[in-house]
C-alpha cells in the first residue's frame, strides 16, 4: 500500500525474535523481511521509519528493526541484541 501510494513505510517492532522450534520457516520471515526493506529504500527510494517498542530483541534487532531511515524507540523500552 504504501510503495503505490508514494507513502512512507512505518514499521512497529516487538518481538523476541524466531524461536528455533517454530522451524525454519519462521527464521526466513526476517530475511524476506529484510530482503524487502532493501528494495522498499535502495530501488524505490521511499522512506522507512522503524519504532521499536518493549521487548524488541534477537533477530529483530538484527535485521529489519534497525534498518530503518529513522529509528525511535518507545521510553524505557527494552532493545536488545546478543549474538
Amino acid at each position: 500500500y504504501a510503495t503505490n501510494k508514494f507513502l512512507p513505510l512505518i514499521l512497529g517492532c516487538a518481538s523476541g525474535g524466531a524461536r528455533m522450534q517454530e522451524g525454519s520457516l519462521s527464521l526466513m520471515q526476517m530475511a524476506k523481511i529484510s530482503s524487502a526493506l532493501y528494495d522498499y529504500q535502495s530501488n524505490k527510494k521511499f522512506f522507512y521509519v522503524s519504532i521499536l517498542t518493549s521487548p524488541t530483541t534477537g533477530g529483530v534487532t538484527a535485521s529489519f528493526g534497525m534498518l530503518g531511515d529513522i529509528i525511535i524507540a518507545e521510553p524505557n523500552a527494552y532493545i536488545a541484541f546478543a549474538g
